[in-house]
């Protein structure tokens, strides 16, 4: 099949994907991943070629981490961002992650154990959309690959606004669409026609991997999820695209009040 074949077909496919209504009603997303729980870390893997972990380390590395914060992990599933900010830093750094699967969870609370890292790394059952953390009471935030799910994903920004102290940093991780002529129909072609039939294959569910083409496809990315941040009251709003921009990096700050930026300028 020739690029230009697969441009064609993707761009069909990708009409019919924006076209579509998603459900993102909390209770089914919440049962399609319980039911893939115990196979997410190996889709992952298989299905990014292990390039996942590469998305991760460079979303925590953008946070700056000290040693010293208190991290929120939203959407944490089994816990891989969580982890791997509890790995990178020692010391005194706490990090929660917040998740409304139990399934996921599950698995996640057993990573933690495996690696002896329960003192620092603490997973609570919660709603992105009303997260059970108290205002400004974090450092630092993020979400990898969870924010398309959510129902309302400008009332989570405006929560993560919310629970972060005045200066605290934001990091998402989210898929986008890319715009290389050349790499976009591979991709769409890829995502639409590849990736569900190995979803479906290891995961033995089918609807999770025909809903993840059609909840990116529905999703804003670039510059449009970077105004979505803005709205919701970030400052210093950047985008960093991956492959492309099959992935982006989001990264903002929650601004300081005046009060505060008036003391660290006179001290």
């Amino acid at each position: 099949m020739s690029v230009k074949d697969l441009s064609t077909k993707a761009r069909r496919a990708e009409a019919d994907v924006n076209g579509a209504t998603v459900d993102k009603s909390p209770a089914k997303i919440a049962g399609m991943f319980d039911a893939i729980a115990g196979r997410y870390d190996l889709l992952n893997t298989v299905l990014s070629g292990g390039v996942d972990r590469y998305w991760r380390y460079h979303a925590i590395a953008s946070l700056k981490l000290t040693g010293r914060e208190r991290l929120l992990d939203v959407c944490t599933g089994t816990a891989d961002v969580a982890l791997g900010a509890a790995r990178k830093v020692s010391g005194a750094a706490r990090v929660v992650g917040v998740d409304f699967s139990g399934a996921m969870l599950s698995h996640g609370l057993a990573k933690v154990k495996q690696v002896d890292l329960s003192s620092r790394v603490q997973l609570i059952r919660g709603d992105a959309m009303n997260l059970p953390v108290a205002s400004a009471s974090v450092d630092a935030a993020t979400i990898a690959f969870g924010i398309r799910n959510i129902q309302q994903p400008e009332v989570a920004c405006r929560e993560l606004v919310r629970v972060l102290r005045p200066g605290g940093r934001l990091a998402i991780l989210e898929f986008g669409t890319p715009s290389s002529p050349l790499f976009r129909p591979i991709y769409q072609w890829y995502s639409l026609h590849v990736l569900p039939r190995i979803g479906r294959a290891v995961s033995r569910h089918d609807a999770a991997y025909t809903y993840l083409p059609e909840s990116i496809g529905a999703f804003p990315y670039g510059d449009q999820f970077a105004g979505m941040l803005a709205a919701a009251g970030f400052s210093h709003v950047q985008t960093r695209p991956f492959m492309f921009g099959a992935v982006y990096l989001y990264s903002g700050v929650k601004p300081m009040a005046p009060s505060q930026m008036y003391n660290r300028l006179t001290y």
